[in-house]
């Protein structure tokens, strides 16, 4: 579509040049006969036009009444308003822009299989790609932005460039192998993704929806799963702003039938705020084990006992509902 449209630019152009270099070279033929009473051949003619257009004549013809020097400074503000003007933004800078630039990806390798389909980037999908090259799954990802499609190419990151409502977009982004799809554009946009995915194959799809009152309409249409970040974002600002008052232990996942795994924030004005792990003696006053210490945006598993815990640490601890809740009013 973009080349389409600078090849119409560069016909347009070409065609409204030599119109105005025929029309004023036949002007200076007659304001040469008629004023000047000298006479030229038509590529003399055309030659002083282009000449005074570009600012680059010689001098060497010239008018010299008052009519032919007024039709020369409109000529040369005519070329000065072609070439500055509408030469250069439209068709020279465009054509530049699009030999420099990079192509951007449309399609995958074919042999790219079991992989995750991201439609939709943005801030949320970043955190999720990191996730996922942490744990060597393989992904891709879907946009119509161009900007978002360099910046992902910057990245190094699998991407391909289309509408991800589109067939076409999607078998080229090997949906055939993939294991799963996410949709994560407008609410609007994600119906249509889904129903198209459908279509094509019976893939798993998770769709991320503005919120979970559209949910019914995302599972009608073929989503696997809905989910409203908003909403599960909502619920955890709520969890952790309860968290310090109460005993009752929340967002602990139990792996076992008498055992759970927990994060624990250090809150302002804890006693464990500045001891070693060895000093803080948690085992002993608790029972609970802290398996993992989060510390500055880092998580240390099996953490050392000459380990600090600080006021902005996280413990991930690992025992029964009694022993977390214990830990738990000592890190309040």
């Amino acid at each position: 579509m973009f080349k389409l449209r600078i090849s119409k630019y560069v016909i347009t152009y070409v065609f409204i040049f030599i119109f105005v270099i025929s029309i004023y070279s036949l002007v200076f033929l007659y304001l040469m006969r008629t004023y000047e009473n000298r006479h030229f051949e038509f590529i003399t003619s055309v030659y002083w036009v282009i000449g005074t257009m570009t600012t680059t004549g010689f001098g060497e013809i010239y008018f010299t009444t008052v009519v032919g020097q007024f039709f020369t400074i409109i000529v040369m503000i005519t070329g000065v308003i072609m070439i500055f003007a509408l030469l250069f933004p439209l068709v020279v800078t465009p054509w530049l822009e699009s030999t420099i630039r990079k192509e951007l990806p449309s399609k995958v390798q074919t042999d790219l299989k079991n992989h995750i389909i991201i439609c939709g980037y943005n801030q949320l999908v970043e955190t999720l790609i990191m996730e996922l090259g942490e744990y060597r799954i393989p992904f891709l990802v879907i946009d119509e932005n161009e900007k978002n499609i360099n910046l992902l190419m910057s990245k190094k990151v699998l991407c391909v460039h289309g509408d991800a409502g589109d067939e076409d977009t999607l078998l080229n982004s090997n949906i055939l192998s993939a294991s799963m799809l996410i949709t994560n554009q407008s609410d609007e946009k994600n119906a249509g993704i889904i129903l198209t995915a459908k279509e094509i194959c019976d893939i798993k799809i998770i769709a991320l929806v503005e919120g979970v009152a559209r949910s019914g309409y995302m599972k009608y249409a073929g989503a696997d799963r809905v989910i409203s970040p908003k909403t599960l974002f909502g619920t955890y600002i709520g969890r952790k702003a309860i968290d310090p008052l109460t005993d009752h232990l929340a967002g602990a996942t139990k792996f076992f039938e008498d055992l759970s795994i927990v994060e624990l924030p250090i809150y302002p004005g804890s006693i464990l705020i500045g001891k070693k792990i060895r000093k803080a003696r948690i085992r002993e006053e608790t029972g609970a084990n802290v398996v993992g210490l989060w510390t500055g945006g880092r998580l240390s598993l099996n953490p050392q006992p000459d380990d600090m815990i600080k006021e902005n640490s996280v413990l991930l601890a690992v025992g029964s509902e009694k022993q977390l809740e214990a830990l738990k009013r000592l890190t309040r």
